[in-house]
């Protein structure tokens, strides 16, 4: 049974959260890839204020498609983690509690995740379909020059998402190797 989570991330939620743990969340949470991750990170080494108040929040790294009418978003799936990995310690470091993608992260990535008690999700690449019908509105708050990369604001209602790099040092990924690997 899926654990349900509310937004925004705290650490007593997190400090339940292991790898492997199936989980719904519920609340708000941002999209941001490599562009808005940039510019972040820029804000924050001139000492200028970030466009929302990151403390405690997920990002999700998604570039949506374009919602058709009736519908609050196109699909809506993950893209790579790996490309915001230069980015994400820094975040963390603010108070940054959750990102949301698919793939491994590098060590430096899973270290900060320890050190700031943050939490690394994956959703399933090829489900973007699926995973839009959780987001009940999306608007964008920033970088609207960025196009399909903008910053933006979902709010979502059970969103599928599994736990994989925990603050305890678990990699799910990892685990699943070691698993099947054959032995020699």
């Amino acid at each position: 049974m899926p654990k349900k989570i509310k937004l925004p991330l705290t650490d007593d939620v997190i400090k339940d959260l292991k790898s492997g743990d199936d989980i719904l969340l519920s609340g708000v949470l941002y999209v941001a890839r490599d562009a808005a991750h940039k510019k972040m990170v820029e804000a924050l080494e001139q000492g200028k204020p970030l466009p929302f108040d990151i403390k405690g929040q997920t990002i999700y790294y998604m570039g949506p498609a374009p919602a058709k009418p009736g519908q609050v978003i196109g699909s809506a799936g993950p893209t790579t983690s790996g490309r915001m990995d230069t980015y994400a310690p820094k975040l963390m470091a603010v108070g940054l509690k959750g990102m949301i993608g698919k793939g491994n992260r590098a060590q430096p990535v899973k270290d900060a995740m320890r050190q700031y008690k943050a939490v690394y999700f994956a959703a399933i690449g090829g489900a973007g379909a699926l995973i839009s019908k959780s987001i009940k509105k999306a608007e964008v708050v920033a970088y609207d020059e960025l196009g399909a990369e903008a910053l933006r604001r979902l709010e979502v209602e059970g969103f599928p998402a599994t736990v994989i790099n925990d603050i305890y040092g678990g990699d799910l990924y990892a685990e699943g190797k070691a698993k099947y690997q054959v032995k020699a």
